[in-house]
């Protein structure tokens, strides 16, 4: 029998838990700081710049002129189409694994897929947008290349965090369902999945918040047109990729702030809005 050497009692038990608790708050005050920080930073130098006539006028100039109203209304259907294609298919994924196979070598393999495609870089599905949707399939620089390529990209976040919030409902729900002469389909549908939306909602925001900061990959399939898209097949930019643009070209350091400070504001009203929905759900369904 091995025994280990004591170590040396340096504190007491006590005092070692009260020193514990202050470096754990100390650590989550110093990420907290930095969050707000960087925010006050962006918003500081931007909504100064910010007013009606920057968020409804059109780009001129290549942007050192006018708003941004082409490049918000770029963002949402770049973001609309990859969240309404990626959704779909995530949730699908989510519940097959969840509710209609058991743990083995399929599921395992799924699973090691998606989580690699989530380590991919996401110049790597740039580059793999264009090849294949701007190039291959003709689409060109458009709403749908780049919307297609942000789907593959949220992907692997809408099935993970979907499966583990339909595993995360007591198999009670699903044997009561079943024991009143549901189908499993309709034990899915109407019992389980309710009680697993806050987790699914979750998955889908962080998706869509994604798909808003997002520049590489969207550059590649969406293109740079400050034009007003009219049609899935037409060019454009979004914030990111404005502000990238603006700040790369040194076009207009206060028109890039302003941008950075929409973005901002955008995402942070996305991530409350999540959190609202699910607090909703979580008390409709404790």
């Amino acid at each position: 029998m091995i025994t280990l050497p004591r170590l040396p009692r340096l504190l007491h038990p006590r005092h070692a838990q009260v020193v514990a608790k202050a470096v754990l708050w100390a650590m989550t005050l110093a990420t907290v700081g930095v969050l707000f920080y960087i925010i006050y930073f962006v918003l500081r130098r931007g909504l100064g710049h910010v007013g009606w006539d920057f968020l409804t006028e059109m780009p001129r100039r290549s942007g050192s002129v006018g708003g941004i109203f082409s490049t918000i209304v770029g963002t949402l259907y770049v973001t609309g189409v990859g969240v309404v294609v990626a959704t779909p298919i995530g949730l699908g994924a989510a519940i097959y694994l969840a509710e209609y196979t058991r743990e083995g070598r399929l599921t395992r393999i799924v699973r090691f897929g998606a989580e690699s495609l989530a380590g991919v870089p996401s110049i790597i599905f740039g580059l793999f947008g264009f090849a294949f949707f701007v190039t291959y399939l003709r689409f060109g620089w458009s709403i749908l290349s780049g919307g297609l390529t942000l789907a593959f990209m949220i992907l692997p976040t809408i099935i993970r965090t979907s499966e583990e919030a339909l595993r995360a409902v007591p198999q009670s729900y699903r044997e009561v369902a079943l024991s009143l002469g549901a189908s499993k389909w309709q034990a899915i549908v109407r019992v389980v999945m309710p009680a697993a939306a806050p987790g699914i909602l979750t998955g889908i925001i962080l998706g869509v918040g994604r798909s808003v900061s997002e520049t590489a990959a969207v550059i590649f399939t969406s293109g740079v047109s400050l034009k007003m898209p009219h049609s899935l097949f037409d060019s454009t930019r979004t914030m990111s990729v404005h502000f990238y643009t603006l700040t790369m070209e040194s076009i207009s350091e206060p028109k890039a702030y302003a941008t950075a400070a929409v973005l901002v504001i955008t995402i942070l009203l996305i991530n409350v809005a999540a959190y609202t929905l699910m607090n909703r759900f979580t008390r409709k369904f404790r």
